[in-house]
């Protein structure tokens, strides 16, 4: 079978080019050209020329083709103005997760069937599997990886059927340290490679930098909000809309004790940039307004703030990666569910209704935010996904 395999620069790419080519696959390499800015990314933490030039001693090493294709048009107009958009909104974006469905799994595949492909390969540690439904049809599962420490299927949680058909995981059985040993034993160029960081393609950046590119430095107020304060509420009894429903914080409600850049390079349960000092307990980021251009805080982890019982995501946005187990309004079921990538998988429910899918959790969660991909689990399957509305 001839599959293009998305050679990175990195180690867990490598191995995956090279567990195909001991399969007896027609194995080319291609790396993705995506960023060309390093002003705003820190030291050479992902230079996208070392990255290239290691991707293509791998393939002269594993004896396969390999060409470089750019799609940094592309990945600024697909992933880089949303991400700039989304933070504008007062939300907190997952650019990598769009970077899969729009790039890899698109543009990518696109670029890999022009090539004759039948498949395309990457390096994350996920795997595949195809089920019969008792419908007498097929359906393309996406399972976490083998390796907890290191599963990356929320990365993947908006893929479609189509996309997932064509896709490929060789690494996906495998746990970190035999990967690196395997890629030791085979002599790979980047078998010693540390491990990329940071926003995909681009690397570990400064943030509030590489956002004031586009987004304004605007002057505004910290007000602290004390945790005792009867705004909040996550009682048990509310009504499952009431308990996605973030904060309706208001400046009268507490006390300024600060002053901050914009509002939009904050976000729900951030702690660091706050710059105040002096307190009991940790300051932590419990709601912003970019209308009022207002920063909220709280302290403690345990600020009722940072604390919800639910989320929701709008019907237009509900994403089902297995399309057999959609619900219709008024049903419910349970899964194991997560909002931010390694967060440990939590217990409850999600719902159905009228006004879009929500999640209920059985215990309240932390520093839920409006942005963010929320995933539902059905045991290691990764049933479907969607932005956090609010």
């Amino acid at each position: 079978m001839r599959i293009v395999v998305g050679l990175s620069g990195g180690v867990d790419s490598s191995v995956a080019a090279l567990e195909l080519v001991e399969q007896g696959h027609e194995v080319i390499g291609l790396f993705m050209r995506n960023w060309h800015d390093t002003s705003v990314t820190i030291s050479d933490e992902c230079p996208w020329i070392d990255d290239s030039n290691d991707a293509m001693l791998v393939a002269e090493h594993l004896g396969i083709p390999f060409q470089v294709i750019d799609f940094s048009k592309e990945y600024h107009e697909r992933i880089v103005d949303y991400m700039f958009s989304e933070y504008e909104q007062g939300r907190t974006p997952n650019p990598d997760v769009l970077c899969n469905r729009e790039i890899k799994f698109d543009l990518f595949l696109d670029a890999a069937k022009k090539l004759g492909a039948e498949a395309v390969a990457t390096g994350h540690y996920c795997r595949k599997s195809l089920e019969e439904l008792s419908s007498g049809n097929q359906e393309f599962q996406l399972i976490a990886g083998s390796d907890p420490n290191k599963d990356q299927s929320y990365f993947l949680c908006q893929l479609t059927q189509d996309q997932l058909k064509y896709a490929m995981f060789p690494i996906g059985d495998m746990l970190k340290p035999n990967l690196r040993k395997v890629a030791k034993e085979a002599g790979l160029p980047t078998a010693d490679k540390k491990d990329s960081q940071g926003l995909c393609f681009i690397g570990k950046v400064r943030l509030p930098e590489f956002l004031q590119q586009k987004l304004s430095i605007i002057s505004g107020d910290i007000i602290e909000i004390d945790r005792g304060h009867e705004v909040f509420s996550i009682d048990k009894d509310d009504s499952i809309s009431k308990r996605a429903e973030p904060f309706n914080l208001k400046p009268e409600l507490g006390k300024k004790v600060g002053n901050h850049q914009g509002a939009h390079f904050y976000t729900i349960g951030q702690r660091k940039g706050l710059n105040i000092g002096g307190n009991p307990e940790p300051i932590f980021v419990i709601g912003t307004d970019v209308k009022s251009n207002t920063v909220y805080v709280g302290q403690g982890d345990k600020h009722p703030g940072l604390l919800r019982r639910a989320l929701k995501v709008n019907t237009k946005d509900i994403h089902w990666v297995l399309p057999s187990h959609t619900l219709a309004v008024g049903q419910t079921s349970r899964y194991s569910l997560r909002f931010r990538y390694r967060q440990p998988l939590q217990s409850g429910e999600i719902v159905m209704t009228s006004e879009g899918l929500y999640l209920k959790f059985d215990e309240p969660q932390r520093g839920i935010a409006a942005g963010q991909f929320a995933v539902w689990y059905d045991g290691e399957k990764l049933v479907g996904s969607g932005p956090i509305s609010a």
